[in-house]
Formats: structure tokens, sequence, C-alpha cells
């Protein structure tokens, strides 16, 4: 049996990942939307290659928050090697200081320095300013277009989210929806009613806007839609005790899955059909995302209008139980879990070697003033120009792969004591192998890989550096390799000769 030296150096090596264009390149469109892989629907085709997103991003601000530099954003997001980000659009937004115990929070412009979709005019009865939900700023759409533009030249995809849970009170009262905040709407809605079926003459604004977006943007390639973020968050209907505690409260979200109510469905599903209505008649055609719960569950039902679902704080339970829908899975938002790295590197190995198609972390390094990303900032997550570096590791590794030939393949393991495997696989001749240690340093992984010899080598997560390539010979179709893992995490490539 040989041993497999891990020995990693001080800068990051060039991988010898297999970088070829998969052999039918020619015959995939090199043009036209972001689309799913016809070859593998759990990955993304773009610009003629297989794409999985990998982001650190700031918090969904920078379109809506007039103070936000999004130029400089945009770059710094290329130059650390993302290639992904996410917007709100203006139909919900936080307050300053307040909303989540985040500082600096980009979603929180000051109250100047807000822009929406929406005109805004003075009441001629209280001298208040109210938006008009039947006139456009155009102002906004100028901005938010410059932005896609931007993005595009950047090859950065953006996940539109159009509409999001409306959390607390002080959210509906800031709210353009809420008809106290707008010149259009005279009766009363609830924010608990406000995105339902059951919100009267607020629909028909509702989708009025999702056509104005749909229209706006639908001359761009690089973005997909969500029709909304954290739906389960104000209609919750407990799907999945995550702790097997008993008698959790309602606002136990840390303990707990929620699925959204069968109201908030069918006003999300209205909305996702007028997505594809008003596109059926314009040129191009998007992918729409629906966010469905956190953490994970097996998700009961998924429109034929949805390509990409969506987790927030995601395990890799939730790929498993979810992969027979052949669409993305995502985990589009992380962070609650502190500001180290750590945390949210492994989480996005773990994810993404587990079949995941989509990873963005809460980059709270980015706010007003410091759009290159490098804040120090008091939130509830992380983010940081190391973070970035450490993901474009993953995405480096998953690209040096034809990913759409990969699935995932953690019946290959036949013993990994003291580790927790992930493996991405072709079941022929490719391993992708990322392992958690549990309290130990070395242990031996067996793999079954059928017969042959196999060049192995080793990632560092954290540095970038490659092991020498050493050859292993399998024996009853079982590799054994030795394995070093002081820094708690390691990958593995695997290629059969």
């Amino acid at each position: 049996m040989k041993k497999l030296l891990v020995i990693f150096l001080a800068a990051i090596l060039t991988t010898t990942c297999n970088t070829k264009e998969p052999k039918t390149a020619e015959k995939l469109p090199a043009d036209g939307p972001i689309r799913l892989h016809p070859e593998n629907q759990h990955y993304f085709l773009y610009n003629g290659k297989t794409l999985a997103l990998i982001s650190s991003a700031e918090h969904y601000g920078a379109v809506l928050n007039l103070g936000f530099d999004y130029q400089r954003y945009l770059e710094a997001l290329s130059e650390d090697g993302m290639n992904y980000t996410r917007i709100f659009t203006g139909t919900y937004f936080e307050l300053p200081g307040e909303s989540f115990g985040i500082q600096n929070n980009t979603l929180a412009p000051d109250k100047d320095k807000v822009t929406t979709p929406w005109a805004t005019v003075v009441s001629d009865f209280t001298g208040k300013v109210k938006y008009d939900l039947s006139t456009w700023n155009e102002a906004y759409f100028k901005r938010l277009k410059d932005f896609m533009t931007t993005a595009a030249e950047l090859n950065l995809i953006v996940e539109v989210t159009l509409f999001s849970s409306i959390y607390n009170d002080a959210h509906w009262n800031i709210s353009p929806q809420n008809p106290e905040n707008n010149i259009n709407i005279s009766h009363e809605v609830s924010r608990f009613d406000a995105q339902t079926l059951n919100n009267g003459t607020l629909f028909d604004y509702q989708a009025g806007f999702v056509r104005k977006m749909v229209q706006e943007l639908n001359e761009f390639d690089n973005f997909f839609f969500e029709i909304q973020n954290e739906p389960w968050a104000d209609h919750q209907v407990p799907a999945y005790n995550i702790v097997n505690k008993e008698d959790l409260e309602p606002d136990d979200w840390t303990h707990k899955a929620d699925f959204a109510n069968e109201e908030s469905m069918a006003w999300q599903e209205k909305l996702a059909s007028v997505i594809v209505e008003e596109e059926s008649n314009l040129a191009q055609k998007h992918l729409i995302a629906q966010n469905f719960t956190n953490y994970k569950a097996s998700i009961p039902v998924v429109s034929d209008h949805i390509s990409i679902i969506n987790f927030h704080y995601a395990w890799p339970e939730a790929i498993e139980w979810n992969y027979h829908y052949d669409r993305i899975i995502g985990f589009d938002e992380s962070g609650f879990a502190g500001p180290g790295d750590q945390v949210y590197r492994r989480q996005a190995w773990q994810f993404m070697l587990s079949g995941g198609g989509l990873f963005n972390n809460l980059d709270y390094s980015f706010f007003v003033g410091h759009e290159d990303g490098s804040g120090k900032n008091n939130a509830p997550g992380g983010g940081s120009k190391t973070l970035r570096q450490q993901l474009k590791i993953l995405s480096d590794f998953l690209h040096g792969f034809e990913l759409e030939k990969l699935y995932p393949y953690n019946s290959c393991i036949k013993s990994s004591p003291g580790l927790i495997p992930y493996v991405l696989s072709d079941k022929n001749n490719t391993y992708a192998v990322y392992l958690r240690a549990v309290c130990i340093e070395n242990t031996t992984l067996e793999l079954k890989t059928g017969d042959g010899n196999y060049q192995v080598q080793a990632l560092n997560t954290i540095t970038g550096s490659y092991s020498a390539p050493v050859r292993i010979e399998s024996h009853d179709g079982v590799i054994k390799i030795e394995i070093e893992i002081p820094e708690g995490e390691l990958v593995l490539k695997i290629i059969r000769e």
C-alpha cells in the first residue's frame, strides 16, 4: 500500500486537472441566456461552457441603495474570482441599524438613498411622500440595466429576486406595497395578505411590476429570476425538525425547516406563470428559481416553471433528498454562523461536492465606502477577501473537470474511519473527494474504483496548493489512500490512468 504524502506548497500551484473543453462543446449553444445544462441539469450552461455558481457577495442592496458603488463592487467580485451575485429589486428593503443586527447593511439605505421601480409623489393631504405604483421610476431602471451591463461584461451571473418575505411590522411600514405608502390602493392590506392572492388590487400592481422587469431585462443573458426570498418566514408551515427537539417555538428558526403555506405558494406560482407568459412574446427565455426552505427538507412538489430549487443555510441532504428533480439545487444564502471564514468555506465544499449547482455566502465586508470588500463589519455573518480567495479555489477545482459528467457518488466509499466524505464522480475514471476529519489527523480512505492505476493528488482548501501526484494501484477494485489531514479538511483529485 502506497502512502500519499500530502506536501503543501507555499504558493498555489497550477492544477493538472483536465481543462479541455467538453467533447460536446461544439454542439451546445455558445450564446443566449444562462440555462440548465442539457447533459446534466444540476449545472448551468453559459457561453458554451458548463458552469457552477460560487460567490461571497453583498447583502442584496447593490441596485436599490443609491449610496452603493456597484461598479467597484462588481469589479471586486470579478477580481476575486467570483461569478455570481444576488440582488433585491426594491419591493422590500430594511431599516438602517435595526434589521437583523446588521450594521452597514447595504439592504438598508439611508432614507434619501433608496431607489425603487416606482415614481414618488407628494400627497396633497398629508405632505407625505408616497409611491405611485402606476408610474415607473425610469432612473431606477437605468441604474438596474447599467448594473446588469457591467455584470455581463465581467461574466457575472445575477440572481434577480423579485419579492421578499415581510418579516415584521417595521418592514411593512416602509414597504411600497403598503397602502399607507402609495396612492393607488384604498383598501386595507395586511402584511400577511400582501403576498398572497387575497390582497385585492395589489396583485395587479405586483403582476405589472413583474411584467415590467421581464421586459426591461429580456435582452440580458446573465441572469435568472427568483420569485421570493424566504416566503416561509411570514407564512410558516413546519416541515422538518432538524434537532429532534420537542415543543419548538414558532420563531425558533434555527432548529427547524419551514415551508410556505398554500396561500403563499399559490401566489408564487401565479407570478411564475406571469414571467412565463410575458416571455412567451419576447426574444429570450430565462430560468426561474424558487426559494423553498432553510436547511434541508424533501420538497413535495416543484412547479414545471421552476428550474432552480433554492435553500438557505443548506445541508448536503437538501441535495440528496431532491436530486431526483433533475434541476439546479442552490444554497443561495449562508451567514448567521459567526465572522470566521472556516465555517462558510466548509459549507461551500460540502454542498458543492454533494452535487450542488450554486453557493452564495452573505459577505458583510461589502458596504458603502468599502465596495471593494475590505470592510470590517458588525454583523451576524462573515465575509472577507480571504474567504473569496478560498472559494475561488473551490470554483477552479470544479471547473477543472468536465463538470457535466460528474454526479454525487458517496456509495464508492468502502471505508472512511474518522472522515466525512463528499464525492463527485463520472463513476468510471474521475473522482473528486472532499474530506472532513473528526478528531483525527491520520487515517486510511478506501474507495471502490474498479481495477486500474490511479493518479492521486491532494489539494489544500486554504492555500490552493496541490501535492505531487502519487500513483496508486487498485486491488480487488479498491484503492487505499493513506490520509494526513492536519487542517481537518482535504480534497482529493483521483484520475484513472
